[in-house]
């Protein structure tokens, strides 16, 4: 019986299983991560409005791996050897016959004092360090950013602070204290959320200012404290900074020999095979893939990797040549509790819908209608 490890539990490895078995495939399966878990990371943004629980985005996967005839072991991969055939993990090693890697990315946390923001796409733990340390606050300043890998400029995710800044707009309007705060939103780009396309950039601009959300653009952080953002261009008070730094690899890469992209993740091709190693793929935000300098790090784009990887994994082990591809697409509704703008990208168009009450629930439903299938 043919065997496949898949690592992690996150968007790309939940559909890497279940294509896998879409497609046919009968062999045995093994998902490793900590935890048989999985958080829909989407919903974080409406964790500090109450709109959301920690509970409502971790689904327990037990049901949907038996569904899925996968085994589960608990574990953290720790590293690759025989060519990708042997998975190390801190529970023992795993023989495969085919591997996907879907581990995630880890985000850089170099910048001095970087202690003193939160990272809200860590997981539950810090949307929920969000909403409390709001609840505790009477006022003052927050200031929201993030930044990108100078190796690597597409690995990063920013997209999830436009929805942090206008939601907390939104949250404390309707709270009735807006007034008694002032919101920065701050990153090095010029042009913040340009990977969006030409058009967002101006409507988010363009919202921001209308709202009153201030600016501090262009200017490479260079220090967080307790109190204030320090930048090249200046610095400014803070009582609670969010802020999303750059992305690069998962730190048990470095124990591998498998190769890496300048900015440290793995270099995948085409077909998101990991060159020089037979029957191992990445997908989601693990790889480096070849694409437009705006293909985006995020859920949607992690899904139509895993697909191809999942396809092409299925080919090889048939004795076939790999040739399923992935589709290169930004597709998002960048929220604010209420209502939300629907943004759209391919390489032949650019689509920007106005903010709308309808957008917002629509997002709400695509996440009824996703995590439907692993409950």
């Amino acid at each position: 019986m043919q065997r496949v490890t898949i690592v992690g539990a996150g968007f790309g490895a939940l559909t890497s299983l279940k294509t896998l078995r879409d497609e046919g495939f009968k062999g045995q399966i093994t998902v490793v991560s900590p935890r048989p878990e999985f958080v829909y990371y989407p919903g974080l943004i409406w964790v500090p409005s109450g709109l959301r629980s920690g509970e409502d985005l971790r689904l327990d996967l037990g049901h949907f791996f038996s569904k899925m005839d996968a085994e589960h072991l608990a574990a953290s991969a720790t590293g690759v050897s025989d060519g990708g055939r042997l998975l190390q993990t801190d529970a023992g090693p795993i023989e495969n016959d085919g591997l996907i890697i879907a581990s995630g990315g880890r985000f850089i946390k170099k910048l001095p004092g970087i202690e003193h923001a939160i990272t809200p796409c860590e997981g539950i733990a810090a949307a929920e360090a969000i909403r409390d340390r709001l609840r505790a606050m009477d006022g003052g300043t927050v200031a929201m950013g993030f930044s990108g890998n100078p190796n690597e400029p597409s690995s990063m995710r920013g997209g999830p602070i436009f929805e942090f800044l206008f939601g907390l707009d939104r949250q404390l309007r309707k709270e009735g204290r807006r007034e008694r705060f002032r919101i920065v939103f701050f990153t090095p780009a010029e042009r913040p959320g340009n990977r969006l396309g030409p058009k967002a950039v101006d409507k988010l601009l363009g919202e921001m200012q209308r709202v009153g959300i201030e600016t501090h653009l262009g200017h490479k952080p260079k220090q967080f404290t307790a109190e204030k953002v320090v930048t090249e261009g200046g610095e400014f008070p803070a009582d609670l900074i969010i802020f999303m730094p750059g992305m690069t690899g998962n730190s048990w890469f470095d124990d591998t020999d498998l190769p890496r992209s300048p900015g440290g993740l793995l270099q995948a091709d085409a077909q998101c095979r990991v060159p020089g190693f037979e029957r191992t793929y990445v997908a989601g935000d693990s790889g480096s893939f070849p694409g437009p300098d705006w293909m985006p790090k995020q859920a949607h784009m992690a899904d139509l990797q895993a697909g191809a990887a999942a396809k092409n994994l299925i080919a090889e082990l048939a004795g076939k040549t790999p040739s399923e591809t992935f589709k290169v697409e930004l597709l998002c509704i960048v929220d604010a509790n209420d209502r939300g703008m629907l943004v759209a990208r391919t390489p032949k168009r650019n689509l920007v819908l106005p903010s709308s009450l309808a957008f917002h629930w629509l997002k709400r439903l695509f996440e009824w209608w996703y995590l439907r299938r692993f409950r």
